[in-house]
């Protein structure tokens, strides 16, 4: 059971003084809310569907409903199956809000001293719930009037899945066939597999006790619990049509089927005190209609062998005479919510795109890949370089896709390989021996750019060239048999290792950004890209913080190869849409170990589980399978592609004619059929400028402006088109919608 805020006691001084301001949160407070005399009283009401242990909260955009922080929503109350409660709001302006289901784990008085609220998931609307100046209050009244209905808001269902706030998540994955039974009988058995969390401190948290946290309890087939514990949450979904949302558990698992993907994701507090027992059952082949299975053995997986943030286990199988009958292989991640950083609700774009937003033109790192090939076919300037960035965006590109790693003190820096050449001759006079093949994750950003070649580079070489620092250069792995010159490769602009946020902060905020981040990945004959000594945790918090604080109102995009840094990024913020980069079925590159990289309908399966925007195919696999691209827009969701088959005038219009969102090719400059050399989203902006002077300046001739975008004054109207509203980033494409009986029900698996 949950320890709820009743206390403990010999509890410390402190606590009755924190219970009554718990108790009192999301209520007007002297010192924090209005004035009494300057608000009213408003009584919010909902039905919602939820799960045992699930509270409905309000976050809005005043103190009393927690100025969109999820720490300090209102917490409603169950009555009659409406969900009721009532805040001291603004009197003199509208106040917008939205629903949201979590789990609400208030302190236990001894060791945590604050309450925790895990956002299960909640409502995404542009356009939010909105409470108007002119209402007075309804308390005496809203019993009389219909309540909310959760989800259901502006002609649209949107319900999304929460993100990381006090909680982390742990992934263990089963596949490559991880289960081994040695025991004869059990050989070709279909083995049921049921993981718990098992508390090991349970008398000094919050995590619940355990309906399995003793053997025999464990081994116990026949009384089941009446209802799940809501907390810690274990969750399945296998990664085919049917399974591939997260849902509760049944009573005895699910059977594991040779060749599938199946995945646990557990919800906890605090990871290093939860361990997992894996139960394994098998139904008799004699047995009747509603008889349980048998216990055959367990597993267990303690905190402390999960130490990295992602990882390989092997544990044995104990049968229930504690006997070793086989071995389980897991796969596991832990994700952890960002540090110093706390992700609002004021919107979120995770899982939203917009109907004109269609065959978009994305530069190839900038103005196209540099080194692949022979020169004629490669860009003329320098690949994922602010000058190539800026070629591209002048070229009508509506979004640049660029390459981001870390270097050694954790610099987001752009640059697509994992390794570098370093020489100590100029590049006229190289040989391949010459070279020095180096990871750039164990150089400092200084030293990138004191190797770089230039005189000087935001005053780091301090006016020497690096020759007299004994090194004349650091190049691209492909420049050992190449002897290729760019133009002006000794202005700033066209230096390599430019920073994420140099990025941010000087391309045109019209041109919308698709970040793809470095990782290594397992190819399938098991060895890696390279090897990282970087925390995966700290390596995606330090570039989403930078992506987060300096990203302004720009259309981002964040991709990947490595499906669990996808679903990590997804997991650690609720702003920017991740999509999954896939390679397919292909005969030109080496295939990933990981099965959700093989193919698209698995790409498919495991972006819906994941909750992100789309995925983006390898061009090789729709060109051999066209249908491809209908089978990912009817799941619902956004495709791009990539690929060096892009790059030909007559390919790319085939795929902007089967429907892609996204094409990514080089030299864009020369493929781009574009009349006017204008990204997407500055031609929209300024359409949505002029309705929008139109309004004000003729209120009383036109219609109200979109809801889309807030309302500017005829100065700022007339003004420089200089940034973008971030609620005129995306809307819902018809094709896109969710259908509105099963939209809640997608996201809570229920």
């Amino acid at each position: 059971m949950l320890r709820r805020q009743e206390g403990v006691n010999g509890a410390p001084a402190w606590c009755d003084a924190w219970q009554e301001e718990m108790a009192t949160m999301g209520e007007a407070r002297p010192g924090r809310d209005r004035p009494e005399d300057d608000s009213r009283q408003w009584r919010f009401r909902v039905r919602a569907e939820t799960l045992p242990g699930e509270n409905v909260c309000v976050v809005g955009d005043c103190r009393a409903l927690g100025d969109w922080s999820s720490r300090h929503m209102l917490h409603l109350s169950l009555e009659n199956d409406v969900w009721s409660g009532v805040a001291s709001i603004p009197r003199d302006r509208d106040v917008e809000f939205r629903y949201a289901v979590c789990v609400v784990l208030s302190p236990d008085c001894i060791n945590v001293p604050e309450t925790n609220v895990i956002v299960r998931h909640w409502e995404t609307h542009i356009v939010r719930r909105k409470i108007p100046c002119k209402a007075g209050s309804n308390v005496e009244a809203a019993g009389h009037c219909k309540p909310d209905v959760y989800g259901q808001h502006d002609g649209t269902v949107k319900v999304d899945q929460g993100w990381l706030t006090t909680n982390t998540v742990i992934q263990l994955k089963f596949f490559n066939n991880p289960l081994v039974l040695w025991k004869r009988k059990l050989q070709g058995r279909k083995i049921y597999i049921k993981l718990s969390p098992v508390n090991l401190a349970r008398q000094q948290s919050l995590e619940p006790i355990s309906s399995t946290d003793n053997m025999e309890e464990s081994m116990d087939t026949h009384d089941g619990p009446e209802e799940p514990e809501m907390w810690p949450i274990a969750e399945i979904a296998v990664m085919n049509e049917e399974e591939r949302m997260f849902r509760l558990q049944e009573q005895f698992g699910r059977p594991y089927e040779h060749g599938e993907f199946m995945i646990f994701n557990i919800n906890v507090l605090f990871p290093e005190t939860v361990a997992f027992l894996v139960d394994y059952y098998v139904y008799s082949s004699r047995a009747e209609e509603g008889e349980p299975p048998y216990h055959v053995g367990f597993s267990y997986l303690l905190p402390g062998v999960l130490k990295q943030s992602e990882g390989q286990v092997v544990t044995p199988v104990t049968s229930t005479r504690h006997r070793p009958i086989g071995q389980l292989t897991v796969d596991y991640m832990v994700v952890r919510p960002m540090k110093n950083f706390e992700c609002d609700m004021s919107t979120s774009f995770a899982r939203l795109w917009k109907e004109s937003w269609l065959g978009l033109d994305v530069g190839h790192r900038g103005s196209g890949t540099s080194f692949k090939g022979e020169p004629k076919e490669c860009a003329d300037v320098m690949e994922n370089t602010i000058a190539s960035l800026k070629q591209a965006a002048s070229s009508g590109a509506d979004l640049v896709e660029f390459d981001v790693q870390l270097s050694k003190d954790l610099v987001p820096v752009l640059y697509h390989d994992f390794h570098v050449c370093i020489a100590m001759k100029r590049r006229r006079q190289l040989e391949e021996h010459d070279m020095l093949e180096l990871p750039l994750k164990d150089l400092t950003l200084d030293q990138l750019h004191l190797l770089k070649g230039n005189w000087s580079y935001s005053g780091l070489t301090k006016g020497l060239h690096v020759c007299e620092l004994g090194v004349c250069g650091v190049y691209h792995v492909t420049e050992k048999t190449s002897s290729r010159v760019f133009s002006n490769e000794e202005e700033d602009d066209h230096q390599p290792f430019p920073t994420l946020q140099q990025a941010l902060e000087v391309i045109d905020p019209h041109v919308g950004f698709n970040i793809e981040i470095k990782w290594n990945m397992q190819l399938q004959d098991g060895t890696y890209e390279v090897y990282h000594p970087f925390d995966l945790n700290l390596y995606l918090d330090v570039v989403l913080k930078v992506v987060l604080e300096h990203a302004g109102p720009r259309k981002i995009v964040i991709s990947c190869f490595h499906p669990d840094v996808c679903s990590m990024i997804r997991l650690k913020q609720n702003k920017y849409p991740v999509i999954f980069l896939t390679q397919g079925v292909t005969n030109k590159y080496p295939p990933y170990l990981d099965p959700r990289s093989q193919s698209v309908p698995m790409g498919i399966h495991f972006a819906k589980s994941a909750g992100i925007l789309g995925i983006n195919v390898h061009t090789e696999d729709l060109l051999r399978d066209p249908s491809q691209v209908r089978q990912v827009r009817e799941a619902g969701l956004v495709i791009f592609c990539w690929g060096d088959d892009n790059n030909n005038v007559e390919t790319i219009q085939h795929l902007k004619s089967l429907g892609l969102h996204g094409i990514i090719y080089d030299k864009i400059d020369q493929f781009s059929r574009k009349e006017v050399k204008e990204s997407i989203f500055l031609v929209e902006a300024r359409e949505a400028q002029r309705e929008l002077l139109k309004v004000a300046e003729s209120p009383g001739e036109t219609g109200p402006p979109s809801q889309q975008d807030p309302p500017m004054s005829v100065d700022a109207a007339r003004g420089p088109l200089v940034s973008v509203s971030a609620c005129s980033f995306l809307s819902d494409e018809p094709s896109l919608k969710p259908d509105p009986a099963a939209a809640v029900a997608a996201v809570t698996g229920s």
